[in-house]
């Protein structure tokens, strides 16, 4: 089968792009190359394990987690790396949840003291929440601190890589993370390697990410997963869109309400259709 996608490369935001990327064994320099753009020198990772994706808690009743990547550096340190493609209720409540699954598997039968590997929850995301608080933030680090913004426990960190905010251009680029950035925010759009992504890494991510190299079943899963990703996104935007369209209205009902403004003025403040305020002045 021959893909009817024209661009050169794959989307990695859809989940087939995602885990050829990231979660394949023949090519998973590429994730520690990432990873460890994102690590502390104490926690850089040499050696990387993949382990099954589906984790089952304690009892049968209990609630499974499926992640998109779960893997163990050659140290014991716990990893669960995933793409987030749309925001979900209880965001940070389903982060913590199953921050809890590669703590509870280091349970140990017999006499135990407790002590705990390092575990880190890494999220890639297609959207951005807390928006109010420091708008241009791309990256956040969230640790356990006390009431004097200290560390109190330093074995469990969330990072939140919220790609709508990195804005930088190609000359912008400074740090080897940027360019790492760069590559996953604007694949799909390359027709070449730029330049200042002309390395060794990315040239073997461009390599893996090229669709002409696909057998014809990954060619259809791709455009599978393609057309998941563009439609939920575009069932996203059209519900922003409305979104925004009635927090619109509102305000001109209420600056309706207010009578301070004629008609014709609230219509040329909003950029609306005279008749469209008409309208709304007759519903009230």
């Amino acid at each position: 089968m021959k893909t009817s996608h024209k661009a050169k490369y794959i989307n990695p935001f859809t989940d087939f792009g995602f885990k050829k990327l990231f979660g394949e064994e023949a090519n998973k320099e590429l994730l520690v190359d990432f990873l460890n753009q994102l690590l502390p020198p104490q926690h850089q990772i040499h050696e990387l394990f993949y382990k099954k994706t589906e984790q089952l808690s304690s009892h049968d009743t209990d609630r499974k987690a499926i992640f998109d990547l779960c893997c163990e550096s050659q140290a014991g340190h716990k990893f669960i790396v995933e793409l987030q493609k749309a925001k979900q209720n209880f965001f940070k409540d389903r982060s913590v949840f199953y921050a809890t699954f590669p703590i509870r598997e280091q349970t140990q039968r017999g006499e135990w003291d407790y002590q705990l590997q390092p575990v880190y929850c890494i999220a890639l995301l297609d959207f951005t929440f807390d928006d109010n608080q420091n708008p241009e933030r791309y990256l956040q680090y969230i640790q356990l601190r006390n009431e004097a913004c200290e560390v109190f426990y330093d074995k469990l960190t969330f990072i939140f890589i919220k790609m709508p905010r990195f804005k930088k251009k190609l000359e912008e680029l400074t740090t080897h993370f940027d360019k790492w950035l760069y590559f996953i925010k604007h694949l799909e759009s390359f027709e070449t390697i730029p330049n200042d992504l002309r390395e060794n890494i990315f040239e073997q991510a461009f390599a893996v990410a090229e669709i002409a190299h696909f057998n014809s079943q990954q060619q259809e899963d791709y455009e599978n997963s393609l057309k998941y990703y563009r439609d939920l996104k575009n069932a996203i935007d059209i519900a922003v869109l409305e979104g925004k369209k009635q927090e619109k209205t509102q305000r001109i009902c209420l600056a309706l309400q207010q009578g301070i403004l004629t008609p014709e003025q609230i219509a040329i403040l909003f950029d609306v259709d005279k008749q469209f305020i008409e309208t709304l002045k007759s519903k009230q």
